[in-house]
């Protein structure tokens, strides 16, 4: 199991970056790599179970299982596990105030081969995510 860890700074605010993380409907809009999500969840919470489509291309999507581990609205700090097969990852997210914006960070375990395929498309989305 490997580790992967990414910080982005930008101009929008971290009550802005904070709710983009929170409402799973708008994660498509800076996730390059999420074309939708399937989820009764409003908004994200602990026990919180859904399907992220996945992919670069338009068609096919891939449906990749999630459940939310946990949420700290106060700290702006979540924690989700996707499963697909064999493979988990854990994703540790948190937003932080800047005075010119906001700094976003990324804590992502799982097998190294997979987190080296995934760090480039993770910095494209965490720079999108913290976008004025």
């Amino acid at each position: 199991m490997g580790t992967l860890t990414l910080r982005t700074n930008g101009p929008a605010s971290a009550y802005t970056v904070w709710e983009r993380y929170a409402d799973p409907a708008a994660w498509s809009t800076w996730a390059p790599q999420i074309q939708r999500v399937d989820t009764a969840m409003q908004r994200i919470t602990a026990s919180g179970i859904g399907v992220v489509r996945a992919g670069l291309l338009p068609r096919p999507t891939l449906g990749v299982p999630f459940e939310v581990l946990s949420v700290d609205e106060p700290a702006m700090e979540w924690s989700w596990q996707v499963v697909l097969g064999p493979v988990r990852l854990r994703l540790e997210h948190g937003v932080i105030g800047t005075p010119a914006g906001s700094e976003t960070w990324l804590l992502v375990q799982g097998p190294p081969p997979l987190l080296l395929a995934y760090a480039p498309v993770a910095r494209l989305a965490l720079g999108r995510l913290v976008r004025g």
